[in-house]
């Protein structure tokens, strides 16, 4: 029985560590001029284009640990190419994705995130009741998630604030579609806020997020 009891210890080891292992480190997909994505909207004169690549299939969301679709989110990276001899700030970035029924849907926060994956479901209450614990100064709350999965939250997000000369910039913004059957469909990602080199705003950008949906990556035929 104790051999038994040995046995069975070990393999509980193993599987434990086979789950720790599974769990990989997030890393940035490969970022490319803006220019070159399917949606993307391009100021020549301001030298600035920026470009919006939805992470809605399953074969490009399996660089992310948690399941972002499961919860309602739709991740998509914002990539900001600066073509220009001057550096751009992103401090009062704002990204919205307007939706065909011109309904304004903003990009989540981290705490935001934090809470859609820590809803637990008890008799009688909605999750969206359960409210966040009070976090210590300094310190992420507990919110069910594992330590490398808020990790790659932090990763994940567009933190830039400026963009250098003849540069890219990429991080990506989670959007709640919940309940919207073809979030794509006739969608756009407005984005506002960007400032050149001496405080001036620059013109917002529009990207016309429907054409990935007839959008065939080369080498390939469409059906």
């Amino acid at each position: 029985m104790r051999f038994v009891s040995r046995r069975l210890f070990f393999g509980f080891l193993l599987l434990a560590s086979l789950f720790a292992f599974a769990a990989k480190d997030f890393v940035m997909p490969d970022i490319f001029p803006a220019k070159t994505y399917p949606a993307h909207d391009d100021h020549p004169l301001e030298k600035v284009s920026i470009a919006a690549d939805p992470y809605d299939l399953a074969d490009k969301a399996a660089i992310f640990n948690e399941k972002y679709a499961d919860k309602g989110y739709m991740p998509i990276l914002l990539v900001i190419t600066n073509d220009g001899d001057q550096p751009v700030a992103l401090n009062n970035l704002k990204v919205e994705l307007i939706t065909k029924r011109r309904d304004k849907i903003p990009a989540a926060t981290e705490d935001d995130l934090y809470r859609r994956f820590s809803k637990v479901k008890r008799r009688g209450d909605e999750p969206s009741r359960n409210p966040l614990p009070i976090p210590l100064p300094g310190r992420k709350p507990d919110v069910g998630m594992s330590k490398k999965n808020r990790d790659e939250i932090d990763a994940s997000m567009f933190s830039a604030k400026a963009v250098a000369p003849h540069e890219n910039q990429a991080g990506f913004f989670f959007f709640d579609i919940s309940g919207i059957s073809q979030p794509l469909a006739g969608a756009r990602i407005f984005v506002t806020g960007i400032t050149n080199n001496e405080g001036q705003e620059l013109m917002y950008f529009e990207i016309p997020m429907e054409k990935y949906l007839s959008y065939t990556p080369p080498g390939t035929t469409s059906k």
